[in-house]
């Protein structure tokens, strides 16, 4: 059941400057390139959302179902002992592919399975246990979250909702920073991956000094990028 309370809470949950395609520094800190890269996030951000919302219910569907295979493969083959691990999903938002039948399957399997929420604006994301009974409240941006009371625990296993992607493994989220924000702050740091659209794939996202890779990418059409691995 969800029920409105106070604000506060939600689960991560213009158009670019010409940017030289043979040369980026990654690492470089130059004020004005930032800035290139800033407008040039965010014209692709709203060019990909708008994309994936034109997707029919019928197709959602289909991708979903295809992401929850990859991803409950990809998990099983790296973290054979499920039951004793506790991980993190998503709510589905902006027409994102719904993973929830994904989470009822690890609480299933006697996996604790936790919700990201916002509790203090610029701050990391904390993450409460989630289960397909728990009482869920709206946040700011009307999307469930656990109600205050649901314990709080701290993933090996994260997932991370992708608006694009890249084939470094590096991730174009909704541009709040909270995702980058939390791995930074957690130790040890969950194995992540980041779940998206084949059709969301750049050539690269132009990481930036504050932009923490991906351990893995999955797409409705597979594995498209494992840290270490093919």
């Amino acid at each position: 059941m969800h029920e409105e309370e106070g604000r506060g809470y939600a689960s991560p949950p213009c158009y670019a400057a010409e940017i030289a395609p043979d040369y980026f520094d990654p690492f470089g800190t130059d004020p004005a390139q930032a800035r290139d890269v800033a407008r040039w996030r965010q014209a692709e951000r709203r060019r990909l959302l708008a994309a994936r919302q034109v997707l029919g219910v019928a197709d959602l569907q289909v991708v979903g179902g295809a992401l929850i295979s990859h991803v409950a493969g990809l998990i099983a083959g790296r973290f054979p002992d499920l039951a004793t691990r506790t991980l993190s999903g998503y709510w589905p938002i902006r027409g994102e592919p719904d993973l929830r039948p994904l989470l009822a399957a690890w609480h299933a399997a006697g996996a604790a399975v936790a919700l990201p929420v916002v509790e203090t604006r610029h701050a990391p994301l904390v993450f409460r246990r989630w289960t397909p009974v728990t009482r869920m409240v709206r946040g700011d941006w009307a999307i469930p979250v656990p109600a205050r009371g649901a314990a709080a625990l701290v993933p090996d296993i994260a997932l991370a909702p992708l608006v694009g992607w890249d084939p470094s493994g590096f991730r174009l989220g909704y541009g709040g920073g909270y995702f980058d924000r939390t791995l930074a702050a957690l130790s040890p740091r969950p194995f992540v991956i980041g779940v998206g659209l084949q059709g969301a794939r750049l050539a690269t996202i132009y990481p930036q000094p504050h932009d923490i890779a991906l351990d893995a990418i999955v797409t409705e059409a597979g594995i498209q990028f494992q840290r270490g691995g093919t």
